[in-house]
């Protein structure tokens, strides 16, 4: 069954991780054999394995968050040099376009054609990809959104870990920045979907007054299951629900599992059942299927000693839909949690 995973830092394994994703996981697990960075000979993910897994869409990020400190570090220094790393991540998409590996997909009609091409060629069309900001730092001015949605962007969350240019994010509490307000214009009077992953509380609820236009959270799970200001509260999946957004479920496992301790917990206590869990929370408040998604985040910095112990590569995400269906799930239902729900959500902010 075709699968849409609304979350993949492709672009950071492949620049930032140096990671040829056109191996398989296996060949990449081995070359990287001996590295001490979590996560480094122990990922899920890279094209062979999503042809497998029949991942035939994903929302792919481009992300450089900025430093606040103005000190050197792993963050950019200025949006400036945040807005350059971006662009490069969009490079290495771009040059993956030109071979026919990847195909941008940024309208209705874009999107209807890639999905029929991949009714017909399946594993063998090129993998769609939406593209997407983590953190709109790269961003450097609201009059610059014009110019990222030529490039092609289409989903923008306003902040990752920390405080953005923008809003407060995961970690911290506060709303929007002053700043944020008149970005948050400007992304709607594009058509940009905005991603509410990673805001803080009350930044949320600031983000969901200021637009007006279609939200979504990419890959987010429940606090209700495992507290943690990362995930959203019934009353913000309800408020997202309402405003006809989706939900993707993550698989990070410290978001699957309560009292997860990064590098010592054994990902044998968590399965992909766990997840099934977060997608069953959101219908439940919900009240129907159409609001749960995947967003699965498999990329995102970490490997299979962080991830659900039944899952060895993005492939194993196919497993969901027998355990939506052993649920009692509607094949209906199953569809629409594996691609249908992102696929109506885009063609009606596209429309």
């Amino acid at each position: 069954m075709l699968l849409i995973d609304a979350h993949l830092d492709l672009a950071m394994n492949a620049v930032d991780w140096n990671r040829n994703l056109e191996l398989d996981v296996d060949q990449l697990r081995q070359a990287e054999k001996g590295m001490t960075q979590p996560g480094r000979g122990r990922g899920t993910t890279t094209f062979p394995a999503m042809r497998r897994g029949e991942v035939g869409l994903c929302v792919a990020t481009v992300i450089s968050r900025t430093g606040r400190t103005g000190k050197p570090s792993g963050d950019a220094t200025c949006q400036e040099i945040s807005y350059a790393r971006a662009q490069g991540h969009l490079a290495y998409y771009r040059v993956l376009e030109r071979r026919g590996l990847l195909r941008q997909v940024g309208d209705a009609a874009q999107l209807d054609a890639h999905l029929a091409d991949w009714q017909v060629r399946g594993a063998t069309a090129p993998l769609g990809y939406i593209l997407s900001m983590e953190g709109a730092d790269p961003i450097v001015a609201p009059d610059q959104v014009s110019s990222w949605w030529a490039d092609g962007l289409r989903v923008v969350g306003l902040s990752h870990y920390g405080v953005s240019s923008y809003s407060h994010g995961t970690g911290t509490e506060g709303g929007l920045t002053e700043r944020g307000p008149g970005l948050l214009r400007a992304l709607e009077e594009v058509g940009m979907v905005l991603d509410l992953t990673h805001l803080a509380d009350q930044a949320f609820w600031e983000a969901l007054d200021h637009f007006g236009g279609r939200v979504l959270a990419s890959h987010n799970n429940c606090r209700a299951l495992v507290p943690h200001q990362r995930q959203f509260t019934d009353e913000q999946l309800k408020a997202l629900i309402a405003r006809s957004g989706v939900i993707g479920a993550a698989l990070d496992a410290w978001m699957l599992y309560l009292g997860w301790v990064r590098g010592e917990t054994s990902p044998s206590v968590v399965s992909l059942s766990d997840v099934a869990d977060h997608i069953d929370h959101v219908c439940q408040l919900a009240g129907h299927s159409r609001a749960a998604a995947i967003g699965s985040d498999l990329d995102g910095g970490y490997g299979t000693e962080q991830t659900p112990g039944d899952l060895d590569t993005i492939a194993d995400l196919q497993k969901l839909a027998h355990l939506l269906r052993q649920r009692g799930y509607a094949e209906a239902d199953v569809e629409g949690i594996l691609h249908g729900n992102w696929v109506r959500l885009f063609r009606e902010a596209w429309n």
